[in-house]
């Protein structure tokens, strides 16, 4: 079986996004996140890979069938091309990134990161899932060939286990969605700056982190990390490049714009040129389309100088991506508050006595939206399951109760 006459095979994606059956959205989402996280070390998948992955979120056949296809694919090929390697390599991982999106379970922590880079390399890479034993070093575009800074070997486990378990306590509450992002922003700037493998980091952390948002109650479920992976990548070299000689320092600003449009809906324009250290003037102003005219450039900041002037229109829209019109998920979002409550708390605060009509009508519906979540998500009946906000939940209870005010 061969490439299909010369021709690359697309894909609409956003057809099934906006007109698909749920299932089919969710393929589709999935789908487009793993082909184009390839993008970041410049591979392309087969068209072989593409027509599978149509096949697969139009129901004809599994990512278990998916997997046995493409391999019986590579190991029957006669005649080599140029690329088949590269191919070969965006197909699989592609393949495997999409079944660890499918999974709805997440375990944050050092395992699991190194797990999810054994996962998507698995069939890829011979040290799949190890951690790098030598020093590296990075010739990038955008630093005019110069190199991040990355940690040394020897301490890549016990950096991965600090910022892990400085994440894991760190609180969300009372956070304005500017601070939020400014601390999301932080912690995966420095997970990737670690850059704890050989090779497969950015496509690792970008797996692990849409994880990681969507298990504290963020729907991540869009197409940036699909059409815009290279500017993240480019955007976590900037956030983790200094250079005094140059005038140089760390820039997060970029990363931060990235993942206000992710999270809060706003319309930076993230293309690869602005993120150049010395960029032409053309490309010196990073304009936000929701109103380009009123906003200022803050690339030449410090960090933490991150100010910002966004228009009305893209204020609105940061705001109703947190909003909800369900008057019974906004109550329980004013019990739970700050707190972790049990299901008996929350129906003595509420005055219900009816456990099932509660979760009918309040808890279920309140999880679904992700406004809620377990305390003990792995363990359903964990003797002392207790419920809390989300991050979503958290700037929804910050609204309303400033809204009261």
């Amino acid at each position: 079986m061969s490439e299909s006459n010369g021709k690359e095979r697309y894909i609409n994606f956003d057809e099934y996004i906006r007109q698909g059956e749920p299932s089919q959205r969710e393929a589709a989402y999935e789908w487009s996140t793993a082909i184009g996280l390839q993008a970041v070390d410049g591979l392309k998948t087969s068209d072989y890979l593409n027509e599978l992955a149509r096949r697969n979120i139009e129901g004809e056949i599994t990512i278990d069938e998916v997997e046995e296809l493409l391999n019986s694919y590579y190991e029957g090929k006669t005649t080599r091309e140029a690329g088949d390697d590269d191919k070969q390599e965006a197909d699989k991982a592609s393949k495997n990134i999409k079944r660890i999106l499918s999974t709805k379970t997440f375990q944050f922590s050092t395992n699991n990161f190194i797990s999810v880079h054994r996962r998507i390399f698995d069939g890829v890479m011979k040290h799949a899932g190890e951690l790098r034993k030598y020093d590296i070093t990075k010739r990038e575009w955008v630093l005019e060939g110069d190199t991040v800074n990355y940690l040394n070997w020897e301490d890549l486990r016990r950096a991965l286990d600090y910022d892990i378990e400085q994440e894991r306590n760190f609180s969300y509450k009372g956070l304005s969605s500017d601070e939020m992002v400014a601390h999301i922003t932080k912690f995966v700037s420095g997970l990737w700056q670690i850059h704890a493998f050989g090779e497969g980091n950015t496509r690792t952390t970008a797996v692990f982190i849409i994880q990681y948002l969507r298990s504290i109650g963020f729907d991540v479920e869009n197409d940036l990390f699909a059409k815009h992976s290279w500017y993240f990548r480019n955007a976590l070299v900037r956030a983790n490049y200094k250079n005094a000689r140059k005038g140089i320092d760390y820039t997060p600003v970029y990363l931060e714009r990235f993942f206000r449009n992710l999270l809060l809906g706003e319309q930076w324009d993230l293309r690869n040129r602005y993120l150049h250290i010395n960029p032409t003037k053309e490309w010196s102003v990073q304009p936000n389309l929701a109103a380009p005219e009123q906003v200022q450039d803050q690339s030449k900041t410090s960090a933490g100088e991150t100010t910002r002037q966004v228009t009305r229109q893209a204020t609105r829209q940061v705001t109703d991506k947190f909003r909800t019109n369900n008057l019974n998920i906004k109550k329980l979002v004013l019990i739970v508050g700050n707190e972790e409550l049990s299901i008996k708390d929350m129906l003595e605060r509420l005055g219900l006595k009816n456990r099932e009509s509660f979760m009918d009508v309040y808890l279920n519906p309140a999880i679904k939206e992700k406004y809620v979540r377990q305390l003990y998500p792995d363990k359903p009946r964990h003797p002392r399951q207790k419920y809390l906000l989300t991050v979503k939940g958290n700037l929804l209870y910050n609204e309303l109760t400033s809204n009261s005010n």
